[in-house]
């Protein structure tokens, strides 16, 4: 299966142009709807019915025959369940509390006025509860990329739906991290609006002061485009604010103390994490090294704080009245809030204040802030077994932005060897929305991250990385080992300069031990793929003083490699100066060799 990606200002280009018509692009989006569902049937809750699209598509051309400018003609998009379209049920994940709206949501309204076509309604963790996407009665959408991943959540359909190249763009929401958190593992653009910047009116709240309705893209010139139809004034919702853009330089850049960077053991993401900071320091851009724990203080008021209480709040008549209709994972959060008292609410929003007053101090020192957007990712197996832990680690650095009231753009910054996707977040003050896309222009212009992998129909295994430095080495003595579990070479490269090689006393075949230290030097070796079944079978036939760990290569990337016990060294020749096993090998063949 082909990439497919589409996107929306292309498609209102050639729509507007007469190169294509809205009849013919939505054919071509149900079409991709209908060949991933095969591939991923939990993306939708609702998907409209082929005939309501395509008649919405023919009263976009015709729009456009009478002469209409539609800045989003033919632009097929996805609506998340819990975001209100007109005739369609709204379920936020939940059968039990479904309803059927009159109206469509401001946003959704706004969206059709513009010419884009709605085509279904996305899957998400039930009432928006969660940054997983594990959490629905519907399924659990998966990353594209790597389907034993989680999608993230809440958006989780949405964010799929993008990136598997079903609809050009789609709406997510927002409280705690749900729309950056998916596009960073599908290598998604996720624009959350300042609060109040784009109407919640049709929302279903999750927590009603801090929601935002947010969209999924692949590029900033789409999220820029949606943000230009929908952003406004509502007066009919009470958390509507006008909008005040202000401009900002964005030439400080926060970042966490080297010190306060957790990734959780995610090697990955934390080289990839060090890959953006460097293409920023590049761009000119001062990187400034700030204090976390006010904002994780913060972080910890959404879940840890009283604001869980606006949560139960949001489904009071179902929690009393069927409370075995919820997910148990967040009837559990919801039955929490009940404990919240008023005098906790108080003094959840005294300390809120006092922290919204670091917040405002930080930002006289730096003009915005480029935080991982996750830590790490998880596997849907491992977050349903620990499905609270796990969640909660996923929002370390998200979900402090809307009760401090800031702007946030999801960027993608590279891929896992897993094939999941790693994300950085810029995040500013309140209506820095504008500048935050052409923060995020200039980023990826400069990053130049690598494309997505390839859509495919199967199921990818999980994949390891092995550096070999010996006897396993292409022509040596225990190459078969490699092949005969049809090991692929990826890479022939050297380690970072943090090691010394030996050649072990007594082993045979001849083998060499590595050994971290930093008086080191790079070391030769070559970098194969085996799948996890046939890496596992490897590993138990490593004997002993030999051992499998990380090993750190040239590039900065960790993969599983051969490290040594420190008896490995005992009566060993130090063969660093050599630069790798093989120049020690041709040494020993050549006349007078030792």
């Amino acid at each position: 299966m082909s990439d497919g990606r589409i996107r929306a200002g292309a498609i209102a280009a050639a729509v507007t142009a007469g190169e294509t018509n809205a009849v013919s692009v939505a054919r071509d989006a149900l079409a991709r709807i209908e060949a991933y569902a095969a591939i991923q049937p939990a993306v939708w809750i609702t998907r409209l019915a082929e005939a309501d699209v395509l008649a919405r598509a023919a009263a976009v051309d015709a729009r456009i025959a009478a002469g209409e400018t539609l800045p989003l003609a033919g632009v097929p998009f996805a609506i998340k369940d819990n975001i209100d379209l007109a005739g369609v049920p709204t379920t936020a994940a939940c059968p039990d509390f479904a309803y059927r709206p009159e109206a469509s949501a401001e946003v959704v309204a706004r969206l059709i006025a513009a010419g884009a076509v709605p085509v279904g309604k996305t899957n998400l963790d039930q009432f928006a509860t969660g940054l997983n996407g594990t959490r629905s009665p519907y399924g659990a959408p998966a990353c594209v990329f790597n389907r034993a991943y989680v999608s993230g959540g809440s958006s989780s359909g949405s964010a799929v739906a993008v990136a598997a190249g079903l609809v050009a763009f789609a709406l997510g929401t927002d409280t705690a991290g749900s729309g950056r958190v998916p596009a960073a593992f599908n290598g998604l653009v996720g624009m959350k609006p300042t609060k109040g910047r784009w109407s919640t009116t049709g929302l279903v709240p999750a927590c009603r002061t801090l929601d935002c309705i947010t969209v999924l893209t692949h590029d900033i010139a789409d999220a820029r485009a949606v943000d230009a139809v929908v952003a406004g004034f509502d007066a009919a919702d009470a958390y509507s604010r006008p909008v005040a853009d202000r401009p900002v330089a964005l030439r400080r850049i926060g970042v966490p103390r080297p010190d306060q960077r957790l990734f959780l053991g995610d090697a990955a993401s934390e080289r990839l994490y060090d890959q953006a900071l460097a293409t920023l320091a590049a761009s000119g851009a001062e990187v400034v090294e700030i204090d976390m724990a006010p904002l994780r203080e913060a972080a910890m008021l959404l879940y840890g704080g009283p604001w869980v209480a606006e949560r139960t709040a949001a489904a009071r008549p179902l929690l009393d009245d069927r409370p075995e209709a919820i997910d148990p994972t967040v009837r559990a959060i919801m039955e929490h809030g009940r404990t919240v008292s008023g005098v906790d609410v108080f003094e959840g929003q005294y300390r809120l204040a006092e922290l919204q007053r670091h917040a405002d101090a930080m930002w006289q020192d730096i003009d915005l802030l480029a935080l991982p957007t996750t830590p790490t990712i998880y596997r849907i197996a491992e977050m349903r077994a620990a499905p609270i832990a796990l969640n909660s680690n996923l929002g370390l650095y998200t979900n402090f932005v809307n009760l401090l009231d800031m702007a946030a753009l999801a960027l993608p910054a590279g891929w896992r060897d897993n094939r999941t996707g790693f994300g950085i977040t810029l995040i500013a003050p309140a209506w820095t929305d504008r500048a935050l896309l052409d923060a995020g222009d200039a980023y990826l212009a400069a990053a130049a991250p690598p494309p997505s992998p390839p859509l495919t129909t199967e199921d990818p295994m999980d994949i390891v990385k092995l550096a070999v430095v010996g006897a396993h080495l292409d022509g040596m003595p225990l190459h078969w080992q490699l092949t005969s579990r049809n090991a692929r070479l990826v890479a022939a490269t050297t380690t970072a300069p943090t090691y010394r090689l030996y050649a072990m006393a007594n082993s045979t075949p001849p083998k060499p031990a590595l050994v971290h230290a930093a008086d080191g030097a790079a070391i030769a070796v070559e970098v194969y793929e085996l799948d996890v079944a046939a890496f596992g079978s490897f590993v138990v036939e490593v004997p002993a003083p030999l051992a499998i760990g990380s090993v750190t290569l040239a590039d900065g990337s960790t993969v599983k490699g051969f490290v040594a016990e420190p008896r490995a060294i005992e009566g060993a020749e130090d063969i660093t100066a050599l630069g790798g096993w093989r120049a020690y090998i041709d040494g020993l063949a050549r006349p007078g060799g030792s």
